[in-house]
């Protein structure tokens, strides 16, 4: 007999089948992810920037550089461009940037999940380094426009979520729009319009596939594949562009193989990059005058693109040229007789180095510091006729001896000067006192501490390029003080003067005076006709100037000038190691020589003023080329007793050659 239920008792669930427990599984852990999802959001949603700002412009003021002649040579700040239609452009722009940036971006919602778990498995594996974050175009733009280009993981949820946002609120023709009217391109231009306008001079809707390619390519780094720059990294990566265009179809291969075809032309006032180091010396200069610009600006410097591409092209190919005889760098400076800079290069690559040499470097002078002691000596009655005599010198313990332990005896100024005889110019600076030197120096354009060491004669004295062209002025353009400056005028975009370099008070303070000029002239054109700077003569013109080499071959500098115009070359390592026997008379004064060969014809040059001027150069008088760019000992010439002079103190000795 069964036993009946007890009163009031429950009768036990059946259990659940394993569908049952699946499915409620699934739910709680949906409800869990939704409460985990939300809580994750509002974390990194709590401070995400206001996105009522999506169609404001914020950017600093742009500053355009003008050439003398008003062809564009920088620009500083951010430049925009009016934004462009996408309907306006080829087809194959829009599909560059695609390709290359997020070839699914007409299929994902705003992410790429896929993208995002490579790009985690490369950070896991490479610790330390900067993120990868696997964005689409849609998260860049969410960046571009409101976050900071911080590499971390909260900063990456909040693309993500501002990406979302933007797909709901967008069409993809619009996000790429944007994107495409929005991107940072560098060299400050932002849109693919001001890109265009930038490295091509042309509006966008005139871009070729090759250049859309090279545009495109710039994304990975705009500074790194930068076509003025780095013109063969760009190409590099413009032909992974144009390979990945092919593969999603968006040209056809012979459309690429044409496109390999057809050279990309960088517009060509980009293609002075090193005018940068100018634009680097007069930007600073134009907060000075005018302070912190609040609206674009337009500057017109002094300096003149056609001779400052001469300039670098003369100083790339020297440098080059002396390379295995361990030179590293130079400098190049020419001004007119006014101050005008009309050439300024501060390095061989402004891409690889921005230390401009031209202005912060300081390196001794050598023997070009010497016509400041043979103008003081001018200055107290002496003349290019004195007689003296290069022979064994002491002054205090300082022995300075030729360098052969020989010496040439008896002779006259003008020859010690011109044969940079360095027992001379120490006797000589002995005699009109060292203090009185450096006094002559600060008066022509030497602002630099000058020591009044004896060996103060011989150039060891650390200035700048700029002050060595400066101070060599007085001499062409007829005594008068002379101060260097790029700046003629700054204007608003609107035409609004703020500065104007002809309203200053000229400071052109008469420095040396007369007979002194006459005789520093005839001297310093004998350096160029009979002494050490002979590689510096230009047939037609009257040239003056002086070499100069430094202990152990450290700087070779030669800084030479006709009538109205002068210019300094300097070559040197930036570590201070000495050259391979790199002396001012070869290197540098060949590479003075091209650039002026160049550059005089440009401009109206007269013959030197306050003195006498020489002969004509016979025709076979010119500078054999490729032997101007070779030192005595490589064109198997034996250098002159007066060449090299050693100084000795307690027993060390040191080369100081012309």
């Amino acid at each position: 007999m069964a036993t009946p239920p007890r009163s009031g008792g429950r009768q036990s669930a059946a259990p659940r089948t394993f569908l049952q427990t699946l499915a409620y599984g699934i739910v709680l852990l949906g409800v869990w992810g939704l409460i985990f999802l939300a809580a994750f959001f509002a974390v990194f949603a709590i401070d995400l920037p206001d996105t009522n700002g999506l169609y404001a412009v914020k950017r600093q003021p742009s500053v355009s550089y003008l050439d003398r002649s008003g062809a564009l040579v920088g620009v500083r700040g951010s430049q925009f461009a009016p934004p462009v239609n996408l309907d306006s452009l080829p087809r194959y722009v829009p599909a560059a940037f695609v390709s290359i940036e997020d070839r699914w971006f007409y299929w994902h919602f705003g992410f790429n999940p896929w993208g995002i778990v490579r790009s985690q498995i490369y950070n896991l594996s490479h610790r330390g380094g900067p993120l990868r974050g696997g964005s689409t175009i849609t998260q860049q733009l969410a960046r571009n426009l409101f976050l900071t280009p911080n590499q971390n993981y909260r900063r990456k949820v909040q693309e993500l979520i501002l990406a979302v946002w933007l797909e709901t609120k967008f069409s993809k023709k619009e996000i790429l729009a944007l994107y495409l009217n929005r991107v940072n391109f560098g060299s400050g231009a932002y849109g693919i319009e001001a890109a265009a306008q930038r490295y091509f001079g042309k509006p966008a809707s005139q871009l070729t596939i090759g250049e859309s390619a090279l545009l495109a390519g710039m994304m990975k780094g705009p500074s790194r594949y930068n076509p003025v720059a780095s013109p063969d990294r760009a190409a590099r990566r413009a032909t992974v562009v144009l390979n990945e265009m092919v593969r999603i179809g968006a040209i056809t291969g012979k459309e690429r193989d044409e496109a390999f075809r057809t050279p990309v032309k960088v517009n060509p006032v980009w293609d002075s990059q090193r005018a940068q180091y100018f634009t680097d010396w007069v930007d600073d200069k134009v907060r000075s005058l005018v302070g912190e610009p609040t609206e674009d600006l337009v500057v017109e410097t002094t300096l003149d693109l056609p001779i400052q591409i001469a300039a670098e092209q003369a100083l790339l190919r020297g440098v080059e040229a002396a390379r295995s005889q361990g030179v590293q760098q130079g400098a190049l400076i020419a001004m007119d007789g006014e101050g005008r800079v009309r050439a300024y290069i501060g390095g061989e690559r402004y891409a690889d180095s921005q230390f401009d040499r031209v202005t912060q470097a300081r390196r001794q002078a050598g023997s070009a510091f010497k016509p400041f002691v043979y103008l003081t000596a001018m200055e107290q009655g002496q003349l290019p006729t004195t007689q003296t005599v290069d022979e064994p010198l002491k002054i205090g313990s300082w022995e300075p001896k030729n360098y052969t332990g020989k010496y040439l005896g008896p002779m006259d100024l003008q020859t010690a000067l011109a044969q940079s005889i360095n027992t001379v110019a120490a006797r000589l600076a002995n005699e009109v006192g060292t203090a009185n030197v450096a006094a002559t120096a600060r008066r022509l354009g030497i602002s630099s501490h000058i020591q009044l060491d004896p060996s103060m004669a011989l150039g060891a004295v650390e200035v700048s390029p700029l002050e060595m062209a400066q101070a060599y002025a007085p001499f062409a353009n007829g005594g008068f003080f002379t101060r260097a400056y790029g700046i003629e005028r700054i204007r608003t975009a609107a035409g609004k003067v703020l500065y104007d370099h002809s309203l200053e008070k000229p400071d052109r303070a008469p420095v040396i005076g007369t007979p002194a000029l006459q005789y520093m002239n005839q001297m310093l054109r004998q350096v160029v006709t009979s002494g050490t700077g002979t590689r510096a003569r230009i047939k037609g013109y009257d040239i003056g100037g002086k070499t100069g080499t430094t202990s152990d071959y450290r700087d070779a500098w030669f800084v030479g000038y006709t009538g109205g115009f002068v210019s300094a070359v300097w070559l040197g390592r930036d570590d201070n190691t000495p050259m391979k026997r790199v002396a001012g008379g070869g290197a540098p004064t060949a590479i003075w020589r091209e650039f002026m060969g160049a550059a005089l014809p440009r401009l109206n040059v007269q013959v030197i003023p306050g003195g006498l001027v020489e002969p004509p150069m016979p025709e076979s008088a010119g500078a054999d080329p490729i032997g101007d760019l070779l030192t005595p000992s490589e064109t198997g010439q034996k250098p002159e007793p007066s060449e090299r002079i050693r100084q000795g103190e307690k027993g060390k000795a040191e080369e100081i050659p012309y």
